[in-house]
């Protein structure tokens, strides 16, 4: 007697995930398939089993007693998997805005969950069109758009789900122009809600997405201006996470902003090395024009920075605080060459650029070994 192909095996699971099923065993099932989503083979197995899929994306936005949150890690696994998203979608087109609808809702308990699959989704061009257009449809009262700002900046919320995952949905759907435009909208005081959070205490997830949105929202150059001067003043809340407890000489501490003066012996830098280089990239960012690069030197940046250089234990972290440094302290670019972001680089120097970048690369990696690849978003 031939043995049951693992397909057919998982093909037996989709009776017991429909809704309308026992509730022992729906959890059963819904349990099974998790196990198998955490696994390469797994998630390529249930990749081709479309109504499965669909029966999955039911039970996770299905209220009690479906077993929504094991249904909705699954697909927070499955969608870690960029090459499974297209089968996601074509068993399930509106799986974003479904669970854009439980992710922004104040009583749903597994909110997190699925605003973890939405991250994980959103870092793909097409799902995180759909995703855009949900939250662009019109709606009465606030936007979409703000509603996922309100529910990133509000504190509880939702009183069952932290949402710190939304971080990292802003921070890919500010990839786009349209999103970038409502984030720099200098009427509605969005960058302002959101510089608090680059030192949010309780969470890198959160404090990465936001810090990548401000990096996203820093290739607007035309905004330069606005987000170093008083209105949004966010230098400080970019250099606070990059310093220290140096003591500076009475000279250097009034070159620093307020917030940057006489910091306490016990402050912490920025624990996660990924965050730290994107704060350093975003300043880099606001350095691209002549008047940019004055405002930041006038805040005594560069002082921040050397004593960052001379602390960091990351070598990649410490090539690209080389970088700020270089720009702070070097000349002014020729004139017609102002703006950094706008100088047209020739191929030939680009592919040096890039070779001397992969070597440079290639070097911190037989130095140090190949470090864990994320994988997405993974709540426990």
């Amino acid at each position: 007697m031939s043995e049951t192909s693992p397909k057919a095996e998982a093909a037996k699971l989709l009776p017991f995930l429909t809704l309308g099923e026992r509730a022992d065993l729906q959890a059963a099932a819904a349990q099974h398939v998790l196990a198998l989503t955490g696994s390469g083979p797994g998630r390529t197995l249930l990749a081709g089993q479309a109504a499965l899929l669909r029966a999955l994306v039911e039970l996770a936005v299905a209220p009690p007693p479906a077993p929504a949150r094991d249904a909705a890690r699954a697909l927070v696994n499955l969608a870690a998997d960029p090459g499974l998203h297209k089968p996601l979608l074509e068993a399930e087109s509106g799986l974003p805005v479904r669970l854009l609808g439980c992710a922004l809702d104040p009583q749903w308990p597994w909110a997190e969950e699925a605003a973890a699959v939405l991250a994980n989704l959103s870092r793909e061009p097409v799902p995180c069109a759909a995703l855009i257009e949900a939250l662009a449809a019109p709606e009465p009262g606030e936007s979409g758009l703000e509603r996922l700002v309100r529910a990133l900046c509000t504190p509880g919320y939702n009183a069952r789900a932290p949402l710190h995952y939304l971080g990292p949905v802003l921070s890919n759907l500010s990839q786009r122009p349209a999103t970038r435009a409502f984030l720099l909208d200098r009427n509605r005081c969005v960058v302002q809600r959101l510089l608090p959070l680059t030192q949010y205490p309780d969470s890198s997830v959160r404090r990465g997405g936001v810090v990548g949105t401000l990096r996203n929202c820093c290739f607007e150059h035309r905004h330069h201006e606005w987000l170093l001067g008083p209105e949004v003043d966010i230098l400080p809340f970019l250099l606070l996470p990059l310093a220290g407890p140096e003591d500076f000489s009475e000279e250097e501490m009034e070159r620093l902003p307020v917030d940057l003066q006489y910091l306490p012996p016990d402050k912490q830098r920025e624990p996660d090395a990924d965050i730290r280089k994107m704060l350093i990239e975003t300043i880099m960012l606001l350095t691209a024009t002549a008047p940019g690069r004055k405002q930041v030197r006038d805040q005594g940046a560069y002082l921040i920075l050397r004593e960052l250089h001379s602390w960091e234990p990351e070598p990649d972290v410490q090539v690209t605080c080389e970088k700020l440094i270089q720009v702070l302290i070097g000349d002014e670019p020729e004139r017609g060459l102002e703006n950094l972001l706008e100088v047209q680089v020739p191929e030939e120097v680009e592919r040096q650029l890039q070779q001397q970048d992969h070597q440079e690369r290639e070097q911190q990696e037989l130095e140090l070994g190949p470090g864990p690849q994320a994988e997405g978003a993974s709540p426990t």
